[in-house]
């Protein structure tokens, strides 16, 4: 008899039949002596669309809301449905009496399999394979230790109740609002919040009035001090009050009244998550948060130089401890082979750092495998992210960086002046993550340094003195870097203490999905990009303007996310957590239903669509590229903005989907002639030349 071996992708799948022995057979599967290997392409099965509940659901209108099933059906996703029978027919065959779940070892991974498994109809055995790399070692070792697929029940629970929560709230918000005011609209419960964050951000830009202010800097010769009041204030609001400081210390001698020295050991960052691997791609490297995203799967899955991208743990588990040194000879033929050698040197034994079991839930920290790098087979953005990688582990393997920490307090003319620096003991881990890679002391060094030959009561001259004049400054739009760790840790927007601890382990979204509800935003036109800057656009504005307010705020997701891992836990019933969100949804639809706000987005241009005659409003594609685009929920029509040539222009897909109906409502389906709506617009015009 045999096992079925369920992956995720065929690229996993490939892997996997090689290590357990299998060859190809036809398109959909590899077959051995005791396995066959098949996979999902990615999800396989989704929820059913409403139109299949009820046939007045097909249709968009605001009288068939709330759309409540009684019970939620599953659906096989057409375009993928040849694999989905491939697997079914797998799933019968008579010498088949086992089944191991080897899809993402998460809570959508365990989704992507049992919903095969129960549209499928298969009743048989079933393991669970949980690894975190894709290296041969790690798949034989967690074949030798597969787990009982029950053991992960309540994570299917937990990601079921995920899934028709977003089905009930999305698509029953989502309608509302775009049946409510004619238009193309889209909310749902991370989305909406992520997007009033970056609403909220440019707001407080708007607002926001630059406000002047002083500072005084004494010129001591070998070092420098900045003015401070007895309060710890360094800024005066009033220029006067600054040049009255500044006259009454110019030329003036100081006595050095105390000097601070403490040792300080900064302990190096924490090894890489996702989301903070993201937002350092996006900082350094531009990457987008979907870019990192591909470019990490394919390291994982096609190279198998690093672990499991789509984890929220910056730690490792204890047993992982004894493979570290293999994970560093895997990158010893690297330009890092220098620091690789250090560490080998002696034994590699981190702290709490990078060893936490209390802080790995499904999967540890992105760090390398045990694979050697091959640099000839990575491209430039793969070079570029595996160094991101790389750099970090060697960074939280290494020693603290160790200084000095120095403060001095001059006074002059009962003036008080602070200055602070630090003298290097040991670089540690800044050594690699600079770049440098040898000991040498920069100049700032230097400088720094020779404040510990000052004591106390030694005298001072002013040798010159600076009032410096400053705006203060709004603040920054976020990035794709910064929304990501404010998406990760939104706690600030809430105030219930317990939603703030329950969010801040789970934030909005979780870190697989953050990339896909950024691209999300792009593609609905509610933000663009200025250079790195994230804005939101006028539709974007006036969306948050109108949605329900307790959409608008990541409270709604703590409070999902509280639950969602207590039914992961088993202490609490999923079908209590489905039966509330049923009502969260009626009382949401209502708050549409009843609103008196109108939707009037400052966008509009002078030029009505030629399908529906309704304002088109200016947009930007993901290109920077401008366009403009119907805001009807029933039209959908976009052109590029620089429309010049009716016969010559490019026109866009959905323009070419609308031409397509037109042509089929307005042709007769008897004659014999075939037009396009280009031939029927130069036919006119042919007759008029006549």
């Amino acid at each position: 008899m045999k096992t079925i071996v369920l992956a995720e992708k065929p690229s996993v799948g490939r892997e996997l039949a090689r290590v357990l022995g299998c060859k190809p057979v036809g398109k959909s599967y590899f077959e051995g002596n005791n396995y066959i290997v098949t996979w999902a392409m990615g999800h396989l099965v989704e929820l059913a669309d409403p139109g299949d509940y009820n046939d007045d659901w097909k249709k968009w209108q605001m009288d068939t809301l709330p759309m409540l099933p009684e019970r939620m059906r599953l659906q096989v996703i057409k375009k993928t449905s040849f694999q989905f029978n491939a697997i079914k027919s797998l799933f019968q065959r008579k010498d088949v009496d086992n089944l191991v779940i080897a899809t993402d070892a998460g809570r959508e991974g365990e989704l992507v399999a049992r919903w095969i498994i129960r549209l499928c109809g298969y009743k048989g055995n079933f393991q669970r394979l949980w690894i975190s790399s894709q290296t041969d070692k790690a798949i034989k070792d967690g074949f030798a230790s597969l787990k009982p697929g029950q053991n992960y029940d309540n994570l299917l629970y937990a990601a079921e109740c995920r899934a028709e929560a977003d089905w009930i709230i999305g698509l029953n918000v989502t309608r509302a609002l775009s049946c409510k005011y004619d238009a193309r609209l889209s909310a749902g419960r991370v989305q909406t919040p992520t997007l009033a964050m970056i609403v909220d951000r440019e707001n407080e830009i708007k607002s926001f009035k630059p406000e002047p202010y002083w500072t005084i800097t004494a010129d001591f010769g070998v070092f420098k001090g900045e003015w401070q009041s007895q309060n710890g204030v360094n800024r005066f609001k009033e220029q006067s009050n600054a040049i009255k400081i500044a006259d009454k210390v110019k030329d003036g001698n100081g006595v050095i009244s105390n000097v601070s020295i403490k040792d300080v050991a900064e302990q190096p960052p924490l090894a890489y998550d996702l989301t903070a691997l993201q937002r350092d791609a996006n900082h350094i490297m531009s990457f987008s948060a979907k870019k990192t995203l591909q470019v990490l799967q394919s390291l994982y899955e096609h190279h198998k130089i690093v672990t499991y991208p789509r984890t929220d743990s910056r730690h490792i588990t204890t047993d992982m401890v004894p493979t570290l040194k293999d994970r560093l000879r895997g990158i010893e033929n690297t330009k890092y082979e220098s620091i690789v050698k250090k560490l080998l040197a002696s034994d590699v034994n981190p702290g709490k750092i990078l060893v936490d079991n209390s802080k790995v839930s499904d999967h540890h920290a992105i760090i390398p495998t045990e694979e050697k790098v091959r640099f000839d087979r990575l491209s430039p953005d793969e070079k570029a992210l595996w160094d991101l990688i790389a750099k970090r582990f060697l960074v939280v393997l290494s020693t603290p960086y160790k200084y000095k920490s120095i403060a001095i307090t001059t006074v002059v003319n009962n003036e008080t002046f602070v200055t602070k620096g630090r003298e290097i003991i040991e670089k540690g881990w800044k050594l690699i993550d600079s770049g440098n890679y040898k000991e040498d002391n920069d100049e700032d060094d230097v400088i720094l340094q020779n404040l510990s030959k000052y004591k106390t009561g030694d005298k001072v001259t002013v040798n010159k003195v600076n009032v410096i004049q400053g705006l203060t400054k709004p603040p920054p739009r976020y990035t794709e870097g910064t929304l990501l760790a404010a998406m990760e840790s939104p706690g600030k927007f809430i105030e219930s203490k317990e939603l703030k601890d329950s969010i801040q382990k789970g934030g909005l979204g979780t870190p697989a999905t953050r990339a896909d509800i950024i691209e999300k935003l792009f593609s609905h036109y509610y933000i663009e990009r200025n250079g790195k800057e994230l804005v939101p656009t006028p539709q974007g504005i006036e969306l948050i303007d109108i949605v329900p307010e307790q959409l608008r705020s990541p409270e709604l997701t703590a409070r999902w996310e509280l639950r969602l891992s207590k039914i992961s836990q088993g202490t609490e019933k999923n079908f209590v957590f489905t039966k509330d969100i049923r009502e969260n949804a009626k009382q949401l639809v209502n708050l549409v239903k009843n609103a008196t706000d109108l939707y009037t987005p400052s966008n509009e241009s002078n030029r009505n669509c030629p399908f529906c005659g309704k304002k088109l409003l200016f947009v930007r594609d993901k290109k920077g590229k401008k366009i403009l685009v119907c805001r009807s929920l029933t039209c959908g029509y976009e052109e590029d903005e620089n429309r010049n040539d009716e016969l010559t222009r490019k026109p866009s897909q959905k323009e070419k989907e609308i031409t397509r109906k037109l042509i089929n409502k307005y042709t007769s389906n008897n004659s014999s002639d075939s037009f396009t709506l280009g031939d029927l617009l130069k036919k006119s015009m042919e007759e008029k030349k006549k």
